[in-house]
């Protein structure tokens, strides 16, 4: 019998509810991990996974589980809560390693109470239009975000990050963006979504080119960087370490 795996969102913003349901095994795995992968596109504060109705019929599917949640550290680093999850669930996600981002609750209310009483993340966005000044614009937020954030060290090289992100929209996607800047455990991290589906692509450019060291730039200035496509175009996520000299 073919295996089945249901993802329902239920809620994208501030906080994302992801309702999941069947069974997980490696034949629906992709679908798990797409379906995670779309609702953290959005940058929510948390993202919170129903499984009280997911089966997890074989240990190697808890691997699976691991696999997905847990690469969520690098980005966009917002805390996963898996609700409802049994008592060998719960074991195993404690022994995962480096994955201290993920935790546990009864259920998706008992875990929304509890983020309502952490602290807002300091967050900020805002839509440009594909033009050349938009690459001023974001430059002046970015540098005077961080400021007000206390994180002047870092200001320069993020506006110059910024500014690289989205002059390739202007270049290459030709669209509207969403641009978010954010500050979570010391990590300064910047996001363009775009709705342009060319995937970005890292080249060496000659000596005597006058353009192509974007990417390039974005690499060498931040700690790591991605590219998540999404159904109406892409997302590219950058951070680096407040505190990192400039």
């Amino acid at each position: 019998m073919t295996s089945q795996l249901v993802c329902r969102p239920e809620q994208h913003l501030p906080v994302g509810i992801l309702r999941v349901s069947g069974v997980l095994d490696a034949i629906t795995s992709d679908a798990l991990e797409h379906a995670v992968g779309l609702a953290l596109s959005a940058q929510p504060e948390a993202l919170l996974l129903d499984v009280a109705a997911l089966e997890i019929s074989e240990p190697a599917a808890l691997d699976v589980l691991g696999r997905v949640v847990c690469r969520t550290a690098e980005w966009p680093n917002v805390p996963i809560v898996l609700c409802g999850a049994g008592p060998a669930t719960g074991r195993a996600i404690a022994a995962w390693p480096d994955c201290s981002s993920v935790s546990t609750a009864q259920s998706c209310a008992e875990a929304l109470a509890g983020i309502k009483e952490e602290p807002e993340p300091q967050r900020i966005r805002i839509r440009l239009r594909p033009v050349p000044d938009a690459c001023r614009q974001v430059r002046q937020l970015v540098t005077q975000t961080c400021t007000a954030w206390h994180r002047g060290e870092v200001a320069g090289t993020a506006a110059l990050v910024a500014t690289e992100l989205v002059a390739n929209v202007v270049r290459h996607a030709h669209t509207t963006m969403e641009f978010t800047l954010g500050l979570r455990d010391g990590r300064v991290c910047l996001t363009v979504r775009d709705g342009s589906r060319l995937l970005p692509r890292p080249r060496e450019p000659g000596v005597g080119d006058a353009g192509g060291r974007g990417l390039q730039l974005i690499r060498e200035l931040t700690e790591a960087w991605g590219v998540l496509p999404v159904p109406d175009g892409k997302v590219v996520w950058t951070h680096l370490t407040a505190g990192a000299s400039m």
